[in-house]
């Protein structure tokens, strides 16, 4: 224990943490101002006048935990998550839900208790640097300075070896109160910008549900190409050597056998097929748009698509993308009456938007519940898939048209 304190000086955590406080007094000072800018703000928008400037106020302490863990993590190798995005799939959204968000109001507390610590700590630090030395040395370098120069409180030399046992003191006794400064800090930010408990788990449970679509949407195409390539093409072979058995046979029982079960693996093939276009369509192993345009060009009803996306979408949005289309272009096929379709499909603030427009009758609408045998098809059935992965559905259909059906879903689930 006494080689520790005698010793604290020499070891690298002692001026980390003396940087860490010296930078922290400027680094923190940004965040003071946007607190007291952030306290008028809060004031002032009882009248709605400084609502606005509270909105980027917050916005803009949302952005801090990631600035104030540059230097921690650099000096001291402290770590933290960024905060969990803002409930909302559109920017309107967001911006409405940061008054009430909790970690934009932590943040702002954090800085104006983080500053005061910084000077607690960066100012003893240096005046310990500069004095302590002196004052250590003050026995040897004290006779030789004029008696006119001599500010010490001391008149002898004896007195002057009071003085360099206070030196000494306060050079071991800083780096404690340093240690002590930057503990004090590590509180602050454990409570104030670590996520609490509820957001961590929320963010565990975000991870696992992403890990489980991609694993379910992987196990799927594996599925889809073990079908296609072996059971497949076992059933093609049968129905091979079953054609040449009926065309090579001179027994009419044995020919009828072998038509009718050549007719049997054909039906049995053909629900392969359509099991396998179910699991994971082939069109989207080509990208999204040319999956679209495939069944844009299918459609009983001349149909038109755009697609504006700058990266593709993971497996399960993309799937999800295409069934929806699909079931709305039989939808219109069968109950619209229409004469045109129109498919649109972009990137906007972090979520994918899907809208299917058609010039038919109109009058439809979503069902009042998803129970029963019908939950999975239909309208019903979109809703519950846009539900599914973290987005909605919205159905706008005034009795005669045009119908606009709109999904929205989230780029990354």
């Amino acid at each position: 224990m006494l080689t520790a304190v005698l010793t604290t000086w020499l070891t690298r955590r002692a001026w980390r943490e003396l940087v860490f406080l010296v930078s922290g007094v400027f680094a923190g000072l940004p965040a003071v101002v946007l607190a007291l800018v952030g306290v008028v703000a809060t004031a002032a928008s009882v009248l709605t006048v400084g609502l606005p400037l509270l909105v980027v106020v917050l916005a803009v302490a949302r952005r801090l935990p990631r600035y104030f863990r540059g230097p921690a993590r650099r000096l001291l190798g402290w770590d933290w998550s960024d905060p969990p995005p803002l409930p909302g799939r559109t920017v309107w959204q967001r911006i409405r839900a940061l008054p009430a968000d909790p970690t934009a109001w932590r943040v702002l507390l954090y800085g104006v208790a983080h500053w005061p610590l910084m000077v607690a700590g960066a100012y003893p630090g240096l005046i310990c640097l500069v004095l302590a030395p002196v004052a250590v040395t003050c026995p040897l370098w004290w006779p030789l300075v004029p008696d006119d120069w001599r500010a010490l409180d001391t008149t002898t030399w004896a007195g002057t070896w009071w003085i360099a046992l206070q030196g000494a003191a306060l050079l071991l006794a800083t780096p404690w109160w340093l240690r002590l400064m930057v503990l004090l800090d590590r509180l602050l930010v454990r409570g104030l910008l670590h996520p609490t408990r509820s957001q961590r788990r929320i963010a565990d449970l975000e991870a696992g549900r992403a890990a489980l679509q991609s694993d379910a949407a992987a196990l799927l195409r594996r599925v889809e190409r073990d079908l296609h390539d072996g059971t497949q093409a076992r059933l093609v072979a049968l129905g091979l050597t079953l054609a040449r058995i009926e065309h090579r046979s001179t027994q009419e029982t044995v020919r009828e056998l072998a038509a009718g079960a050549r007719g049997t693996v054909t039906e049995a093939l053909a629900e392969l097929r359509d099991i396998v276009r179910g699991m994971h369509p082939p069109a989207l192993d080509d990208g999204l748009d040319v999956a679209l345009a495939t069944l844009a060009a299918r459609s009983a009803v001349p149909a038109d698509v755009s697609v504006s996306l700058a990266t593709r979408p993971p497996d399960a949005t993309a799937s999800a993308v295409y069934f929806a289309v699909a079931e709305l272009l039989t939808n219109v096929a069968r109950h619209a009456g229409a004469t045109r379709v129109r498919i649109d499909l972009r990137a906007a603030s972090g979520c994918l938007r899907l809208t299917v427009t058609d010039d038919g009758r109109g009058g439809a609408a979503l069902p009042a519940g998803s129970a029963g045998p019908a939950a999975g098809t239909g309208l019903a059935g979109l809703t519950r898939r846009a539900a599914a992965l973290d987005g909605s559905l919205t159905v706008d259909s005034p009795a005669g048209g045009p119908t606009t059906v709109t999904m929205i879903l989230p780029e990354r689930p």
